[in-house]
Parts: structure tokens; sequence; C-alpha cells
């Protein structure tokens, strides 16, 4: 059972003496390192709850907990609280303290009191994950709405927090950077970010969330997994919402007699093999664990994959097609597009973060789990060259395969150390060859 980083006790919020409250009794817990969404019509409360559990506002009654202690509203407890949990305002204007760019995404961690050289590093790193990096140097004023957007969510991701609330991430961006958004909210989980975020977008809430929080009339309604939620049609327009489309075709094809309810999907990849049923003909997918220095052009090439469809997933991945000059066919949103692809009979390639791995074989794992079929996916890991194993510390298990040799080792170990522990093993077992090669490709098991 997960612990709670965050609760909230029977609080209740007004924005003046004789207003409604616009908390009345909430009672909510968000578990660290569980995905979770906080869904309710306008005026339900969200951003309110938002502001209280982030310590802007000081109810009026009732508790906030963080990490199992009631909140200090006193200056050096505020302050501590705030390093640690970051709020992404819904309106990015409220978030705009500086006149250029880089000044302004960088405001926090010079409050912070970081060193120069670290400041200009998370600035550079967090523009080029929103894509803003090429307007290091221009004027606030002078952007659109869904660039101050970019530009606020780079202003948090700079702080580097352990708890990030996200009001409305997606409300006024285009459909790419919609995605893109996700995607970084993926990562973050996928760092050890607890991470919560409200949205009015359910089809991108409910593909990414593992649970929900909905709000009616200042309090909690409901709490926990989405399906259980959706599935009662009076509870959800009580709290002023509709399902996801995924959801309600496949309610409304179980209930034509199509095929049984479960299992319930959550992407469109999930709905769509599904809907077409077992399949003998899949194509393979191979994924490319990518860091931020990889040639993406060159290693597609050297591998015999040029001329297939491409897909990106994960920042570093990002970075390094962005680095080589690589456009991706499918430039968001990769994961599901290459499965896609896949069940279409044809090959696909995914240039993935290696921490954002899981999420490229959820739908494959969906396939295989529920008798759909089988989708081969290839994972090489490109970091195993003259620089070693690749940065990847997620805890699981990397098999090292070629002609020569076989060998596991915990993936949590330092670079240098696994990279001595494969050269002793092939030293020991084919001395003759390991001068030339000592190994040629690394698969990581799921």
């Amino acid at each position: 059972m997960a612990d709670t980083i965050l609760e909230a006790r029977d609080v209740v919020y007004s924005y003046s003496r004789k207003g409604p409250k616009v908390l009345d009794g909430m009672c909510i817990k968000i578990d660290k390192g569980v995905k979770t969404a906080v869904l309710g019509s306008n005026g339900a409360g969200k951003s309110t709850l938002f502001s209280v559990l982030n310590a802007l506002y000081k109810p009026q009654s009732g508790t906030v907990l963080y990490k199992g202690e009631p909140l200090s509203y006193r200056h050096k407890g505020v302050i501590k609280m705030r390093s640690e949990v970051s709020i992404l305002f819904q309106n990015p204007n409220d978030m705009m303290f500086k006149p250029y760019v880089e000044q302004d995404v960088a405001y926090g961690p010079e409050n912070m009191k970081l060193p120069k050289d670290e400041v200009d590093k998370r600035v550079e790193e967090a523009l080029f994950t929103v894509g803003m990096e090429e307007y290091r140097k221009s004027p606030i004023m002078k952007l659109s709405y869904g660039q101050r957007k970019r530009v606020t969510l780079a202003g948090v991701l700079a702080m580097r927090p352990s708890v990030l609330i996200m009001d409305e991430p997606t409300a006024g961006l285009d459909p790419q950077m919609a995605y893109e958004v996700m995607e970084i909210a993926e990562q973050l989980h996928s760092s050890g970010v607890t991470v919560v975020m409200s949205s009015h977008d359910t089809d991108l809430v409910y593909s990414w969330a593992d649970e929900i929080r909905v709000l009616g009339g200042g309090r909690c309604v409901y709490s926990g997994p989405p399906e259980d939620f959706y599935g009662d049609r009076a509870e959800v327009q009580r709290a002023g919402l509709m399902p996801p489309s995924v959801f309600s075709i496949n309610e409304a094809l179980s209930r034509s007699g199509a095929f049984p309810l479960e299992p319930l999907p959550r992407t469109r990849a999930q709905l769509s093999v599904k809907i077409s049923g077992k399949g003998d003909a899949y194509g393979r997918m191979h994924v490319i664990l990518a860091d931020p220095e990889t040639d993406v052009p060159g290693l597609i090439a050297s591998s015999g994959l040029k001329g297939i469809s491409t897909g990106v997933c994960g920042i570093s991945a990002r970075m390094a097609a962005e680095s080589s000059g690589f456009k991706a066919d499918f430039p968001y949103n990769g994961p599901e597009n290459c499965v896609s692809k896949c069940m279409t009979g044809q090959d696909s390639v995914l240039i993935c973060d290696p921490a954002m791995l899981g999420v490229a074989e959820s739908s494959v794992r969906f396939i295989e789990a529920n008798g759909y079929g089988s989708i081969e996916t290839d994972v090489v890991n490109p970091g195993l060259s003259d620089r070693g194993l690749s940065r990847r510390r997620t805890g699981r298990v990397i098999k090292a395969v070629c002609p020569i040799a076989a060998f596991r080792i915990a993936s949590g170990r330092p670079r240098v150390g696994m990279r001595k522990r494969f050269r002793r093993v092939l030293q020991r077992r084919k001395p003759e060859r390991f001068a030339t090669s000592w190994l040629k490709r690394v698969y990581v098991l799921s």
C-alpha cells in the first residue's frame, strides 16, 4: 500500500467570510508514487484545493498534512514545503515574474541559492523539454498563451520537485504539445516524482492516471480507479463529467454483444486490437534506447532499420533526435503510434528514453496478456559502445546477448562496475575474441 504524501482532512475554505464555501469538509489523500488526476466540473474547487495543498491558502478550518505532518504556515516551514511541492497554475500569467524567458525559468532555481552553472544547466534542460529553447532570449510579452504555458512548465521543471501539482496543464495547448506534456508527466513519475493533475480532457487523463479523485460541492465524491467511476453513468452525470471516448466505445460495443466488457482498454491502440480480435501477422517493434549523445540516424542505418516508420518517446530520446537532426514520423504519442503500425503487419522503430521503456511496452503487454496475439519487441541499448552501459537505473534486469556470452546483472549498479564485470566474464570465457568485439547487443527483458 502506497504512503500518503499529501492529505486534506475536513478542510473548509471560502474567499470571503460571507461568501460560499469553495471547499466544504474536503477530505482527500494523494498517495506517493501514484499518478493521480483530480476531476470535477467548473467551480468544483480543483484550483482552490491545489492552492490549499501548496500552502498558498490557509483553510479556515481543517488540517493539511505533508508526509504525515501538519503544514506549518510560518515562513521557514512554507519555504521548505514549497521547495519540494511545486504547482503549475492554469493561467500562465499568474506565474510570470521576469521580463525574459530564461530569467523567468531561472527564477525558482536562483531562489534555491543554486550555483550559476547549475541554474544555467537546469534552464537549458527545462526549455528543451518543453520545446522552447529557441525562445530563450525572447520577451515574455511577445509569446502566445500556449508558449507562456510552456515557459511556466519549464520553470516548474527547473525546480526539480518531489511532488508536482499541475492545474489544467493541457488547456490552451495544441494537440502535439498536450501529448508532450502528458509524456513529461509520465517521465517525471518514472523518475520518482509524485504527479497530481486536473484536466477536462478525460481521454488524456484516462490513458495516464492510476487513480482519480472527483470533486463536487466542495467535497471529494469519489476516490479510486477510473474504471469504477466511469462505469456508474449516474455518478458521472452528477459530477458534470463525460466518460472517455475509449471507455464509451468499449462499453457500447460490449452491450451490442461484439465482445465482453473486460479487459478494459485505456488507449486507442488497445481498443483497436480488442475490436480487431486476435492477430497473427503483427509487425515487430524495434525499441532503441537513447541518451542525449546517441547518433539516431547512424544507429538506425547500422541496425538495418532505415525506411521503417519511427516514433520518439522521452526527454533524452528527443534530445538525441534533435541533436542528430533526425525527424521522426511520429513526433508525439510515439509508443501508441508504433504499436498501431505493428498491428497493420508493418515493423516500427521507437527511439525511447530508457526511463520510459515501461510506457513503451504497456500496450504490447495488454495485447499479450489478454490473448490478442504477440508483438515481438526488440529492445536495443545503444549505450553499450565506448561509453559502456547507458545511464539507465530503473532496477530492471539487463541481459547481455552476444555470440560468446550471456550474463545477468542488476541495472542499478554503477556503469563502470557493470562494464568491468562484463569484461571479466568475456575475458574468462573467450579471451581470443575479446579484443575485437566484447558485446554485440543488449536486450532489456520485461
